[in-house]
């Protein structure tokens, strides 16, 4: 039986370079759109049935797609549930006064698909904080979840209640608790076992003052805005930062900002990012990143690893 049969909707041949933040990779072989999380179990098993690579894309961002593009399934999650579950009192106490503390507590509910910035927006509508470190990061909530995405010395981590968990091997669902999910710096379970798959995540939230959380979160941005080269097309930061070091400094000191190959270079802004220029190509992306890892290494002893993913 072949893919169209088995999976109506599945399209073909499509340039992966409109759908990642980068604006650069070659075509995906079959590439199909999960509204739903029942689309997305469906998808997954008949990529097993017929023995294709699959790939789960959610909003593209901290990825570089090869120029060759993807001989398998790119899965889009588009699945986009969101809804406050609840808040409830963290005090106890039956008679409060004026000098006793009160704090809520508020469980959001988010399905993989969900835009980063459609929560952050919701956080802030509903006066939740804890969240205003996201303002301006593209991507979804599942692939902040897998790659325990953050900024300023927060992280997903921080906020993540449970995960919902769908094993590609037994399609079997399973909830992990924050502890099981093994957050780290950029890190997650989730990037180490492939067939774990994100559904969605339930987030805990506190309560707070609506304008200091919409002030934070205008003061991040701002603060993006002049230090981050958000006019062009980029894949976010390329590399971790080392303990005790910025990449982007060390990256800097190797005087290799505004250093170009083909029509991607690294910005001037910020070191840290490789930039597209129009029509840019993943191998020149590439040689760039070899350039800076080895010139980090010979000046400062130091290899850096990506924190972009390949395709």
């Amino acid at each position: 039986m072949t893919i169209n049969k088995l999976l109506p909707g599945v399209k073909k041949n499509i340039l992966l370079r409109d759908y990642t933040t980068f604006g650069i990779g070659g075509r995906a072989r079959y590439f199909f759109v999960a509204k739903t999380k029942k689309d997305l179990i469906k998808a997954i098993g008949v990529a097993k049935k017929l023995k294709l690579p699959l790939f789960i894309l959610g909003g593209g961002s901290n990825l570089l797609v090869s120029d060759k593009g993807f001989s398998g399934l790119v899965l889009k999650i588009e699945n986009c549930k969101l809804k406050v579950e609840f808040c409830d009192s963290g005090t106890r106490r039956k008679k409060r006064t004026k000098f006793s503390s009160h704090i809520e507590n508020c469980k959001v509910s988010a399905e993989a698909g969900v835009p980063l910035s459609k929560l952050v927006n919701l956080s802030v509508e509903k006066s939740l904080t804890g969240l205003e470190w996201a303002t301006g990061i593209p991507g979804t909530v599942g692939g902040a979840v897998f790659g325990n995405a953050g900024a300023f010395g927060k992280s997903m981590a921080d906020i993540i209640k449970t995960v919902e968990v769908l094993n590609s091997e037994n399609f079997k669902i399973k909830i992990f608790k924050n502890k099981d999910c093994k957050f780290s710096y950029r890190k997650s379970i989730f990037k180490h076992k492939k067939n774990l798959v994100i559904l969605s995540a339930e987030l805990q939230f506190k309560k707070g003052n609506k304008k200091e959380i919409r002030k934070k979160t205008r003061e991040y941005l701002n603060y993006k805005k002049e230090t981050q080269p958000l006019n062009l097309p980029s894949a976010g930061s390329i590399f971790k930062n080392p303990q005790g070091f910025s990449a982007g400094w060390l990256i800097e000191k190797c005087d290799l900002k505004g250093k170009r190959t083909g029509n991607v270079k690294i910005s001037e802004k910020h070191a840290n990012f490789i930039v597209n220029l129009g029509e840019g190509k993943a191998k020149d992306v590439k040689k760039l990143i070899n350039l800076i890892k080895k010139q980090v290494k010979k000046k400062f002893g130091i290899i850096l690893e990506e924190e972009i993913r390949f395709l």
